[in-house]
């Protein structure tokens, strides 16, 4: 380790030393919990059964798993060893799940028991060297971790610029990226978060979100960065929430939509008192916002960021600009681009461009879309925005190269779902596209032709979908045409099916 360098491992021997004796996390279901001493011995006890099981520093984890405590624990060794986690996304088909760990050449992967058939199918697709281990020991379906003490040389050295986690962002082209973030990268964004909201030691993070997901990773452990008490489910569910608020005055908590709106409508059935949330971050509506706040007395803060920015690039109190998406954080340098990469001007669109020290290492293995995507040391967002006369930021859309969808907070690429919907035999061709959904905020919505003779109902096209990728990524709007308004160049027209079948849509 150098004398500049701080990586995540530094902070838990740090709070391990501040605060020995206070509660570090809360496992709501397992009905346990660890200090910021307890965790630092197990993520040492950890670390050593990974070094024993031949763990060499730069090794990447696999992890499938929901929340717990054991999820914490190994994001903690592996900081300790030097190790790359990557979290897979729980809900993902076994076919996706094996992509994943495969791109990230993972030689160990932790699972819990919650769908051992789903785990067992990734295996199988995995090389017969992989190792998989139980996330918790004892489970029996797979290895255990050796007991063992850490190595006499001890723990290995780790720079501040090392990988910590590959989060693979949804598929832009029909395949996902593993966008590669160090120590550096989470730290800087933990301190970001902190600054606006005010996050210290006296408060209580309730983190359902799940640690796979950019913002319940960093949300987590900016929480535990600052000395707070995280509260761990394993997922959202909004009665347990509303009471785990009540029961240990949970005072921050990121949101996607329609995570607050359900939580609010069990307050309002239920009269649980909430009021201790002072501070909620997120996406949401007006609507939502004005509850949340008038209910509690708290604020909303909104933001804009990427996995790739560590999860935040822009955030300020919702109140301050309501619809905007905040203003740069103090360590980030933003600017608005055209076509050419020249600065546009406040009031008008251009793409947005970033760098600073919570910009990511680049996608894990893609150099070429590296080099493209940091052009001129800049990098490329790929989303559109405008600057007011303030400085605040007003989030416009994704450019059509990289048009995105985000239901409920995931996202999604129509380019992934138009491929697995042109592998059903009756689809001659497909657009997918959001639409403004009343419960997720934006839906996914295909309008397909069909091939001469062919008959296919929505619902048989949507089971289709959720049978072959995450059942989150199938569309609840489907539409069928004749003919599709076609471009000069012979392909779909994307912008005109949009413009006649987007808008208010009908339930399929």
């Amino acid at each position: 380790m150098h004398l500049y360098d701080l990586t995540v491992y530094d902070i838990i021997a740090r709070n391990a030393h501040l605060y020995p004796d206070k509660v570090a996390w809360l496992g709501v279901e397992e009905k346990r919990q660890m200090t910021f001493g307890a965790y630092k011995e197990a993520v040492d006890r950890m670390a050593a059964g990974l070094a024993a099981a031949g763990f060499i520093t730069g090794d990447r984890i696999g992890v499938i798993a929901k929340n717990c405590l054991a999820y914490v624990v190994l994001y903690g060794a592996a900081a300790a060893l030097g190790g790359i986690m990557v979290p897979i996304n729980w809900r993902l088909s076994a076919d996706e799940m094996a992509y994943n760990l495969n791109d990230g050449q993972c030689r160990f992967v932790f699972a819990d028991h919650e769908d051992p058939d789903a785990t067992a199918a990734a295996q199988a697709k995995m090389p017969a060297e992989t190792v998989f281990y139980n996330l918790e020991p004892g489970a029996g379906r797979w290895a255990d971790l050796p007991e063992a003490a850490l190595p006499p040389g001890g723990l290995p050295q780790v720079a501040a610029d090392d990988g910590w986690v590959i989060i693979h962002t949804a598929a832009v082209t029909g395949r996902p990226r593993g966008a590669l973030l160090s120590h550096r990268n989470m730290l800087c964004a933990h301190v970001q978060v902190m600054h606006p909201i005010g996050l210290n030691s006296a408060d209580v993070h309730l983190s359902p979100l799940p640690f796979f997901h950019i913002a319940g990773l960093c949300m987590t452990f900016c929480s535990f960065h600052a000395g707070a008490m995280n509260v761990v489910m394993r997922k959202f569910d909004p009665a347990m929430a509303a009471q785990v608020i009540a029961d240990h005055k949970a005072s921050v908590l990121f949101a996607f939509a329609p995570m607050m709106q359900m939580l609010l409508a069990h307050v309002d059935q239920s009269g649980t008192d909430i009021r201790s949330l002072r501070a909620v971050l997120g996406i949401d509506t007006p609507e939502v916002i004005d509850r949340y706040e008038k209910i509690t007395g708290g604020a909303f803060y909104s933001m804009f960021g990427q996995t790739e920015t560590a999860m935040v690039a822009t955030m300020s109190p919702y109140r301050e600009r309501p619809g905007s998406a905040g203003r740069p954080i103090p360590l980030v340098d933003i600017q608005l681009v055209d076509e050419e990469d020249r600065p546009v001007p406040a009031g008008q669109a251009g793409e947005i461009v970033i760098r600073g020290p919570m910009v990511f290492k680049g996608y894990w293995r893609l150099d070429a879309e590296n080099a493209h995507t940091f052009r001129k040391g800049w990098h490329h967002t790929g989303d559109m925005g405008r600057f007011d006369a303030d400085g605040y930021l007003w989030y416009v859309a994704r450019k059509a190269e990289k048009e995105l969808i985000k239901p409920g907070g995931e996202n999604v690429y129509p380019a992934e779902v138009e491929t697995v919907i042109l592998e059903h035999p009756a689809v001659a061709a497909v657009v997918v596209f959001g639409v403004p959904d009343p419960k997720w905020t934006e839906g996914i919505k295909a309008v397909c032709r069909l091939k001469a003779g062919f008959t296919l109902t929505a619902r048989e096209l949507i089971e289709f979908v959720g049978a072959r990728i995450a059942r989150y990524k199938k569309p609840q709007y489907v539409a069928f045409a004749e003919d599709l308004p076609m471009a000069a160049d012979g392909s779909v027209d994307r912008a005109k099916v949009k413009a006649l079948f987007g808008g208010r849509q009908k339930v399929s």
